[in-house]
């Protein structure tokens, strides 16, 4: 399968892409455009690109959060919401901002936090 990112599976389509280290990977009707569902799962490396400057299997590890939040903002059940690369950045920017501002405050569970 060196040449080819889709492989039925069980009724479905198993749909990946090869970036660097990072394996993209969906499962995918089989009537779903596999690509379709290529240029999706470049949408979101790209977004995941700008966001941390060049995307690593690190950057993911230690930040799996803001990549779900990054994923939540571009899909809803599977399906692409936002096309805007810029309004996904700037919804993740926001998220920043609102995580950096709870730590700041100072409550018990930051407290917690900051001991650890």
């Amino acid at each position: 399968h060196k040449l080819c990112n889709f492989i039925e599976w069980r009724g479905k389509k198993i749909v990946y892409k090869r970036y660097a280290s990072l394996f993209f990977v969906t499962l995918v009707d089989v009537e779903d455009n596999e690509l379709v569902t290529l240029e999706k799962i470049h949408h979101f490396v790209e977004i995941l690109d700008k966001y941390f400057g060049n995307v690593c299997e690190l950057d993911i590890i230690f930040n799996f959060h803001k990549a779900y939040y990054i994923l939540d903002e571009l899909f809803i059940g599977g399906e692409l919401q936002e096309t805007s690369k810029r309004n996904v950045l700037k919804c993740a920017g926001a998220q920043d901002d609102l995580m950096e501002d709870d730590l700041k405050r100072e409550t018990p569970l930051n407290r917690i936090k900051l001991k650890v």
